[in-house]
């Protein structure tokens, strides 16, 4: 069976390998023009997560480009510490920059699976055989399933499902990260100051310095393409903020790299269509703090399983796939809700709250042993290859 996959970020590269071990033969079409760069870190937190690593077999690559995680540090604005948190607190069990996952993936891919860089999903019909697919760039193809594997913001959903709004629920923050020059950072620490409602770090990833910020806010009106307009509202919010802010925000003039969204939620009440289905953050993304990444490469494995397991029976093997994925997807979601309010308390009086709860030493280990025990609570199948 013809497989086309939406998306070359972590969850279509997962579900390609997959399918491809299972005798499917994918296609993944990608509208950036090359594997996306850049990126914040994201991280694997749970046997279940390693597992499904080591069973692609890229757990030890993955290892080798570790980011190790970062110390962090709240500090006031003077830069006094006001609490620390260890690595392991953010980190998980393995950091890894997004692009490097990105590329590992690939990696495993390209031998076995067809990529489309620099084209896109312009329309979808599907037929009592298959689905038509019509692209921006290449000639119309007929595939047996489509899946949609690409974000939050995903096309796939949007011609299939119906408009994003419908599904995306806005939790009342943005964040945005970015590069910062080098020698801003002294040390492996990520320094994070607060003002009601608005917050910035600066900090090195696999030896990069970045800054990462985070603010209160409604639903705000930009292009996602239009990097000047977001530079622009992250000046405006930031203006007058203590510490280094002027600095660390001076630093987005010169630099062409950005990664500015809300924090949200994707829910969508059925996983699938037809033959068309949603993978990843497309069907149960969280921006931040939802562990999302782990979520995406559990349920690639879960979905490819499940096609196996019906014989190519997409009807059972979809309902399947979200009977075993449903619920632990929801779950992981449900760290996303708080993210934001941690890491931006809106209120001088929430503020103190955080910090005062945070001085207390069983309070971070309680948080991340309850992240742990979400992202451990599924029983993987073996789907005839374990």
């Amino acid at each position: 069976m013809n497989v086309l996959i939406s998306g070359a970020s972590v969850a279509g590269p997962a579900l390609a390998y997959w399918l491809a071990r299972h005798g499917f033969r994918p296609t993944v079409v990608e509208i950036a023009p090359d594997l996306r760069g850049g990126g914040y870190a994201v991280d694997f937190r749970s046997d279940a997560h390693l597992t499904v690593l080591s069973r692609m077999g890229v757990l030890d690559e993955l290892r080798a480009v570790a980011t190790g995680g970062s110390p962090g540090s709240y500090v006031d604005a003077s830069g006094a510490e006001i609490f620390a948190l260890p690595a392991e607190f953010t980190g998980g069990d393995i950091e890894v920059r997004r692009s490097d996952l990105a590329r590992v993936l690939h990696g495993r891919t390209r031998a076995v699976c067809e990529y489309l860089f620099g084209d896109s999903i312009t329309s979808l019909t599907e037929t009592p055989t298959g689905v038509d697919v019509t692209f921006a760039r290449s000639a119309p193809r007929t595939f047996d399933l489509v899946v949609g594997a690409d974000g939050l913001h995903s096309n796939v959903r949007r011609l299939a499902f119906g408009p994003e709004e419908e599904y995306l629920s806005h939790l009342g923050y943005y964040v945005a990260g970015w590069p910062a020059p080098e020698g801003t950072v002294a040390d492996r620490v990520a320094r994070t100051y607060n003002e009601p409602g608005r917050m910035i770090s600066v900090g090195t990833t696999a030896g990069r310095p970045e800054v990462f910020a985070a603010f209160t806010s409604g639903v705000l009106a930009f292009d996602r393409r239009d990097l000047a307009a977001q530079k622009e509202i992250i000046a405006r919010t930031y203006a007058g903020m203590g510490w280094r802010a002027a600095e660390l925000v001076g630093a987005l003039a010169g630099t062409g790299e950005l990664y500015f969204d809300a924090i949200s939620r994707i829910d969508v009440p059925v996983w699938s269509r037809g033959r068309i289905a949603l993978a990843g953050d497309a069907a149960h993304g969280a921006t931040l703090g939802g562990m999302g990444t782990g979520t995406a490469v559990v349920g690639a494995y879960i979905l490819a399983g499940e096609l196996a397991a019906a014989g190519g029976d997409h009807a059972v093997a979809f309902a399947a796939y979200e009977k075993e994925l449903r619920d632990f997807a929801t779950t992981c979601q449900e760290g996303g809700e708080t993210t934001g309010s941690f890491l931006s308390p809106a209120t001088a009086e929430k503020l103190a709250e955080r910090d005062a709860m945070m001085l207390s030493p069983e309070f971070p280990a309680m948080m991340s042993e309850v992240a742990r025990e979400r992202a451990a609570d599924i029983e993987l199948k073996g789907y005839g290859l374990y």
